[in-house]
């Protein structure tokens, strides 16, 4: 990952997830001389990874009027050339194709279906099952995707893997989980064990959760 990030207020600093995508983009050889898609960039981290890796070019996509901007610095001061774009998802680019396409989207399942749009919860809150991105990522990835593309997407195990790879299989993508982290829970996922025991999502006690990088392709 990058070893110098600005990284303002109300955007998500680069943590285990960041760095775990970021591993799996250079683990994968996918990007080098490919034109690469990289959805909620935050600070840009994993699109900096692609363009470390050799990607054609690096298109980086946010909802975030500050994420963009920290995006752009971020890749002029890596002298990356990342083509930072404002916008919701796939919106953002509308009519291309990429050879990888990743993402690091809210995933933590949080009190209601409603999802911010101006507080920094944005960056983790991801409706009642943590799915409202992940599904909609899912859905859309095909249609973005080179015949011979992938996507490389981080959650945790929280938020279902197996939903992840059957919606996936819905759109006619083959996944497959690619790499695993245990760690600790972090100050959001504690701050929500109850709601999340009670949901049933979790059990009681648990201080630890898996973070999963899933890789989709066409199915052939």
């Amino acid at each position: 990952m990058a070893a110098l990030l600005l990284c303002p207020p109300g955007v998500y600093r680069p943590q285990s997830d960041s760095e775990l995508l970021g591993r799996a983009v250079a683990r994968s050889g996918r990007a080098p001389a490919r034109d690469v898609l990289d959805l909620c960039t935050g600070t840009g981290t994993v699109a900096l990874a692609a363009a470390r890796s050799g990607a054609r070019s690096v298109s980086a996509v946010d909802l975030s009027r500050r994420a963009t901007c920290a995006a752009r610095l971020n890749g002029r001061l890596h002298r990356a050339g990342l083509a930072v774009h404002r916008g919701d998802l796939f919106a953002a680019v509308p009519g291309r194709r990429f050879g990888l396409i990743t993402a690091n989207p809210p995933y933590v399942p949080s009190p209601s279906d409603r999802l911010p749009r101006h507080r920094s919860a944005r960056s983790w809150d991801g409706g009642r099952d943590g799915r409202r991105l992940i599904d909609r990522i899912c859905d859309g990835a095909a249609d973005h995707l080179e015949p011979d593309g992938a996507l490389l997407m981080v959650h945790s195990a929280v938020s279902d893997v197996d939903r992840t790879l059957e919606r996936l299989a819905g759109r006619g993508l083959t996944g497959r989980v690619v790499e695993r982290l245990r760690i600790p829970l972090g100050p959001v996922m504690r701050a929500r064990s109850a709601l999340h025991e009670a949901r049933g999502m979790v059990e009681r006690g648990t201080t630890d959760e898996e973070l999963v990088v899933v890789e989709a392709t066409r199915a052939c």
